[in-house]
């Protein structure tokens, strides 16, 4: 998978987490920002 991708995935697991956020699904916008926050450190400190 290359750097488009993973972008893009994470790209779609927040906007996830902003309509679960909309819908008031609180715990699963929170995991799904959560989630999208570590997955985009790691990629940018990955070689």
């Amino acid at each position: 998978m290359n750097n488009f991708q993973k972008d893009i995935l994470i790209g779609l697991i927040f906007i996830t987490g902003i309509l679960g956020f909309i819908s008031g699904e609180f715990i699963i916008s929170t995991v799904l920002f959560a989630s999208a926050a570590v997955a985009s450190n790691v990629l940018h400190y990955e070689k």
